[in-house]
């Protein structure tokens, strides 16, 4: 499957507040979502304004769902500062950061940036997706200083 898959530009400190929330949310898989600017075609640039850690709701080690509040209050904040929400960001506690079946089932938002982070080895590890319609695409991470 052929998209458009932008780099996901993140500050150091954007992916030192999304690993440590990940790692705070264990046993059980951490959520949150990733604020951004997007261009004319309504498509996110890659860069991240915004990092929102929420609660897991499934409050469950192999899925999660963003809670309802949280979400709101992420949309509300993004809107204010003339963004818009264009990701969101989960871990995996017991395998690769790459999209699971049930990952890809519930990506309801084409052009958003899916960011996983894999607690399966001792360094965390963070990779980045688009997925449309079933198809997985690998989009470039890079980590900027900001």
């Amino acid at each position: 499957m052929t998209f458009a898959t932008p780099t996901l530009r993140l500050s150091v400190g954007q992916y030192e507040q999304i690993v440590a929330h990940c790692l705070d949310g264990l046993p059980d898989e951490a959520c949150g979502l990733l604020a951004g600017p997007v261009a004319t075609d309504g498509q996110p640039t890659g860069e991240v304004v915004a990092v929102y850690p929420a609660v897991n709701a499934d409050a469950s080690a192999r899925t999660y769902t963003v809670d309802s509040r949280d979400l709101i209050k992420a949309m509300r904040d993004a809107e204010g500062r003339g963004f818009e929400l264009v990701g969101v960001f989960h871990s995996h506690t017991h395998t690769d950061a790459y999209p699971s079946e049930t990952d890809v089932r519930q990506a309801m938002e084409p052009s958003w940036l899916y960011v996983l982070v894999s607690l399966r080895a001792a360094d965390p590890v963070l990779r980045a997706y688009r997925i449309r319609d079933g198809g997985i695409a690998e989009v470039p991470v890079v980590l900027e200083e900001r």
